[in-house]
């Protein structure tokens, strides 16, 4: 039988001189730092709290009062190698400012990876003197903020996620877990792919267990990059704590396979459906445009037994 659900609590400690995210931001390389490690500990926050691989594959590092775990190539857990592999695609794609979203996505079935079950949507974008991450809430930082700003804007977005991923209710006892990239499709080369991923399916088709719920965490913007993060996942797996904290909409806007719309696709205005009910892009020609999309050498499962 699978594990039940693991619960971990944010683990209270005196300030540490170890720290998560670069004490200033002054150049797009500081910039390009801070997004990278806010994106790995946001997997890493994800993929601990919500039980996927154990305690082994996580090493512990400081965020003022917080211990967090963050996930490491553990050679006894195969997927906490994968997931890492993931990640430094992603840093690739970041680097030649070609990534638009990554979109981790967990589903029951690994014959019908279309029928998910709970999705985290990162999003990027490249201003003129640089990146964002973009975390889709009402708290952002803007360009040209102070250094101490950014940091206290992006330790508030990792508290909301982990408030968030302790108090949602658990996966189902098997879940398959991947991940697609999507691209600028104006500067991204049609043969790039980043390391550990290949071509992936444009399915235009995807549908969702149960009634889903759209958690809007929050985004950063440091001048340079920006990183914005999003939570689709099941209504009864919300607590009321949610109702507090997070903006949702019983419908979910998404664009291109499910996603949300950007500058390339404002013209895009899907919905999220129950079970059974697919996901349906609008005839319009900007969202019929071919999206390049990669995914994973290798999905896995979870050992979770």
């Amino acid at each position: 039988m699978a594990i039940a659900q693991l619960s971990h609590s944010i683990r209270i400690h005196k300030a540490s001189k170890e720290t998560i995210f670069p004490s200033q931001i002054t150049d797009e390389r500081e910039s390009l730092v801070m997004v990278k490690k806010l994106f790995a500990t946001s997997i890493s926050c994800i993929t601990y709290l919500r039980g996927l691989f154990p305690e082994s594959s996580y090493g512990e590092r400081h965020l003022e009062d917080l211990s967090l775990r963050i996930l490491r190539e553990d050679k006894k857990c195969p997927g906490s190698v994968h997931i890492v592999k993931w990640i430094q695609g992603c840093f690739d794609a970041m680097e030649k400012k070609y990534l638009h979203m990554a979109v981790l996505t967990l589903y029951e079935n690994p014959e019908e990876p279309e029928k998910v079950t709970e999705i985290y949507q990162f999003k990027f974008k490249y201003t003129k003197e640089g990146v964002t991450m973009d975390f889709d809430s009402n708290t952002s930082i803007g360009t040209g903020t102070k250094s101490e700003d950014i940091k206290k804007a992006s330790i508030l977005l990792i508290r909301k996620l982990y408030i968030l991923m302790q108090n949602l209710g658990p996966l189902p006892s098997e879940v398959t877990l991947t991940m697609k990239l999507y691209y600028y499709n104006a500067v991204t080369p049609h043969d790039y792919q980043p390391p550990g991923f290949k071509e992936g399916e444009n399915s235009h088709i995807l549908l969702f267990e149960g009634e889903p719920k759209n958690l809007q965490v929050g985004m950063v913007s440091t001048g340079f990059h920006s990183i914005k993060l999003k939570v689709i996942t099941e209504a009864t797996r919300v607590s009321d704590l949610e109702n507090n904290l997070f903006q949702k909409n019983s419908t979910t806007e998404i664009a291109h396979q499910g996603l949300d719309c950007d500058e390339e696709e404002e013209e895009c205005n899907d919905q999220i459906h129950r079970t059974n009910v697919a996901y349906s892009q609008q005839s319009s020609e900007k969202s019929r445009k071919k999206r390049k999309v990669s995914e994973p050498v290798k999905r896995f499962i979870p050992d979770r037994k």
